[in-house]
C-alpha cells in the first residue's frame, strides 16, 4: 500500500514537472548543447555536460510549475491541458508553490558549482532569467506574442552554458548561436500555440498563432530559415569540417517540409503537432550531432 501510494505521489510530481516527457527537456537541453560544443573549448568536460543537464532539467522543471499556477483556470478550459496536476486537483497549490522554490533554490546551488571563472557571469544571467521564467505565463494576459518571451527564456539555455564555460559572452558565434534559438523556439512554440488556438480566442487570451492569423505559416518557415541560416554562420567562423554540412542540408529541408504537413489545415490536430514538435528535437540532435562530430 505504502508503495503504491509512493509511486502515486512520484507520478503526479513527474506530470508537475513534465519529466514524464522528455521531449520539452530534450528540446531546451539540445541550444544548451549548440553552445557548449561551439565554444573555443569545444569540448566541455563531463562534469559541465552533467551540471548542465541537471539545470536543463530543474529550470524547465520549475518553468512549468510557475506555468501550471498561472494557468490552473486557464488549464481546467482546455483539452490539452484539463489532466494537469494542478487543473486536476491532484496536487495543492501550496504544495506547488513549495516545490517551486525547492527547485529555485537547487539552481542557485548548481550555478554556484561552475567553475569559478564563469560563475559570477552564470549567476548574473540566472538572475535575469528567473523572472522571464516566472512571468512567462501570464505574457498570454498581457502581451500579443507570449511565444517571444519564451523564446528570451529559452535563449538563456545558450548564454549560461557558454558563459560558464568560456567566463564571458562576447563573442560573435554566441550572437548567431543565440539568434538561432531565439527563431526556432517562437517557430515551433507558434506551431504547438495552433493546439489551443480555438480554445485561446474563446477564453479571451494572447498567443502568436491568434495574433499572426494567416500569416503564421509564414512567419514559422521564415524562422526555420533564419534558424538554420545562423547555425550554418556558426560552422562556418567555427570552420567544422564537411561532415557538418549534408546534415545541416538535410535538417534544413526537413524543417520546412515539416511545416507543410501542419498547414493548410484550418483545424489543427494535436497529434500533427504533437509530431512536429518531436521533429523539431530529432532535427535540433541531428544539428548538435554534426557540430560534436564536426569540430
Amino acid at each position: 500500500m505504502i508503495n503504491t501510494d509512493f509511486r502515486y505521489k512520484l507520478n503526479i510530481l513527474f506530470e508537475l514537472l513534465r519529466w514524464n516527457k522528455p521531449t520539452g527537456r530534450l528540446i531546451l537541453l539540445i541550444p544548451a548543447g549548440w553552445s557548449l560544443y561551439l565554444t573555443p573549448e569545444s569540448n566541455p568536460s563531463f562534469h559541465m555536460l552533467l551540471k548542465i543537464i541537471m539545470g536543463g532539467l530543474l529550470v524547465s522543471g520549475l518553468g512549468c510549475i510557475a506555468n501550471d499556477i498561472w494557468d490552473k483556470k486557464i488549464d481546467q478550459k482546455v483539452l490539452r491541458t484539463q489532466n494537469r496536476p494542478l487543473a486536476a486537483n491532484k496536487i495543492g497549490n501550496k504544495t506547488a508553490y513549495l516545490i517551486l522554490i525547492f527547485l529555485i533554490i537547487c539552481s542557485f546551488f548548481l550555478t554556484l558549482s561552475l567553475p569559478e571563472n564563469g560563475r559570477l557571469l552564470s549567476i548574473s544571467l540566472a538572475f535575469f532569467a528567473l523572472p522571464l521564467i516566472l512571468i512567462y505565463p501570464s505574457a498570454k494576459r498581457w502581451f500579443k506574442y507570449p511565444q517571444l518571451i519564451l523564446s528570451l527564456c529559452w535563449g538563456f539555455a545558450v548564454l549560461i552554458p557558454w558563459a560558464a564555460n568560456e567566463g564571458d559572452i562576447k563573442s560573435i558565434v554566441l550572437l548567431f548561436c543565440w539568434l538561432a534559438t531565439i527563431f526556432w523556439t517562437f517557430g515551433f512554440d507558434t506551431v504547438y500555440a495552433l493546439a489551443d488556438m480555438k480554445y485561446d480566442l474563446k477564453i479571451g487570451v494572447n498567443s502568436s498563432a491568434v495574433n499572426l492569423a494567416s500569416n503564421t505559416k509564414i512567419t514559422i518557415q521564415i524562422c526555420y530559415f533564419l534558424t538554420s541560416s545562423f547555425l550554418a554562420i556558426c560552422a562556418l567562423i567555427n570552420q567544422l569540417n564537411l561532415i557538418f554540412w549534408p546534415i545541416w542540408l538535410i535538417t534544413a529541408f526537413l524543417m520546412q517540409k515539416d511545416i507543410l504537413k501542419i498547414f493548410p489545415e484550418s483545424n489543427h490536430s494535436i497529434k500533427k503537432i504533437g509530431n512536429h514538435f518531436k521533429n523539431q528535437t530529432i532535427y535540433g540532435g541531428l544539428i548538435l550531432l554534426g557540430i560534436i562530430i564536426s569540430s
